[in-house]
């Protein structure tokens, strides 16, 4: 099974529209096709964001799908990564748990975002890029 590392950007837009490439990608983690790697810090953020009421997600969906990370998913212990080149300082626990746990992919909304790892030409890839080299139609 593909590991791999979820933006949170990545999981509102397949909250939000289940017909784009993102909920193509949340049907894939539901259906236990793909694993989450996550920390402490990752799984906090999504269940702020998902939480907030301008977004007007279905909160029992929310619960479900954070419910489902927590038990399908990967928790990692992350080790420190340099904080040179991230524009976000807030994507800098992706990044981290990304190469902690080895993960096959990091998928984000925000490819400029990681520059440094895409500099290294780790496999940071946009919802799209990620459906078309492992689940290509």
């Amino acid at each position: 099974m593909l590991l791999i590392v979820l933006d949170t950007n990545v999981l509102v837009s397949g909250m939000l529209n289940a017909k784009g490439s993102p909920g193509k990608i949340l049907d894939l983690l539901l259906t236990n096709q793909i694993q989450i790697a996550y920390d402490n810090r990752i799984m906090g953020e999504y269940e702020e964001v998902l939480t907030r009421p301008e977004l007007r997600l279905d909160q029992n969906k929310v619960i479900g799908a954070i419910d489902h990370i927590e038990l399908s998913g990967k928790i990692i212990e992350s080790k420190s990564l340099p904080k040179d080149g991230y524009t976000d300082p807030d994507d800098i626990m992706f990044a981290e748990v990304f190469i902690t746990s080895n993960a096959d992919a990091l998928v984000t909304g925000n490819l400029r975002h990681y520059k440094p790892l895409l500099e290294q030409n780790a496999a940071v890839l946009s919802p799209a890029q990620f459906l078309e080299k492992y689940f290509p139609t």
